[in-house]
């Protein structure tokens, strides 16, 4: 039987980004405000919110938008936390040393403080999507950050492909699986392709939620961004950002317009799920070795 002590209101902001920085943050904290007053504990923003999705080139003008964390943004948004006792996820270009940056999710807790940060650890190098060029493999491995309000399995974009990455925040004890995203199609793809790329996104975070047995929720933007260096189409950004339960099933799920999301999850169903589901139980982690290895030739 569940109790309320283990429900509570989570939310998501889903928005289109411009070349305006102190516009996105300011549009944002109203955002955040907003989503707050519906009742959400936690809020997840999308990936990179505070800037155009700059690694559509590359072009080493772009970091100039990193800064410390500590430091200027992560602050403003640990301040905004405590006023609303919220704990906030958010994602920074983290400028960690000279020539040394990272893709970082942070965590704000309900009293302002940092709980704690994620580093993104699959990094993607595709047409539109040069982060190598930008970012450097996270380096603290797949590390539940505990909050007011429990464990957070936070994960970035491209990791959200990788079902290894939930699983081992699964069995560090994360209570909910978080993707702040920036993913979207290539215009100058057929729409039936479009399509199949959707589909996939939706299908394998779906896929996380039900072998793990844990609530998700994923933040994606929308909008279409320009290609500055005009060798592409640019991105149109996908959103359709959603919140899951841990049989897979979809809470609450958006367009591809702004908007907030906000839905009720049981994080104790996750003991009920896997009672009837036990997939951990049945693992056989005896065979597992050729994970280790890039390909088992």
């Amino acid at each position: 039987m569940t109790t309320p002590s283990h429900a509570i209101t989570v939310g998501l902001i889903q928005k289109a980004c411009t070349g305006d920085r102190a516009q996105n943050q300011a549009s944002l904290d109203a955002a955040i405000r907003k989503t707050a007053a519906q009742g959400a504990r936690l809020i997840l923003l999308q990936e990179l919110h505070d800037s155009l999705y700059f690694c559509q080139t590359e072009d080493t003008e772009g970091f100039d938008l990193a800064e410390s964390i500590p430091g200027p943004s992560s602050e403003r948004l640990g301040r905004l936390a405590a006023e609303l006792k919220v704990v906030i996820v958010a994602s920074l270009f983290e400028r960690r040393a000279p020539g040394l940056y990272h893709n970082t999710a942070v965590v704000l807790d309900s009293d302002g403080s940092l709980a704690g940060r994620y580093r993104k650890m699959h990094i993607p190098d595709d047409p539109g999507y040069y982060e190598k060029f930008y970012f450097t493999p996270g380096d603290l491995g797949f590390r539940p950050v505990q909050t007011s309000i429990g464990k957070l399995g936070v994960l970035v974009c491209w990791d959200q492909w990788y079902p290894e990455a939930a699983r081992l925040m699964a069995l560090a004890g994360a209570e909910i699986l978080l993707y702040p995203t920036a993913i979207g199609w290539n215009p100058a793809d057929e729409a039936a392709e479009q399509q199949r790329q959707l589909d996939a996104w939706i299908t394998i975070q779906r896929a996380h939620a039900v072998a793990n047995g844990l609530p998700l929720i994923s933040a994606n933007r929308v909008g279409f961004e320009d290609d500055p260096s005009h060798q592409t189409q640019g991105a149109r950004f996908w959103g359709h950002s959603m919140i899951c339960g841990p049989q897979g099933e979809i809470l609450a799920q958006a367009g591809t317009e702004e908007t907030i999301l906000t839905a009720r999850i049981d994080r104790q169903r996750t003991e009920e799920v896997r009672r009837i589901w036990p997939f951990f139980r049945d693992r056989r982690i005896d065979a597992y070795g050729a994970l280790l290895k890039r390909y088992d030739d």
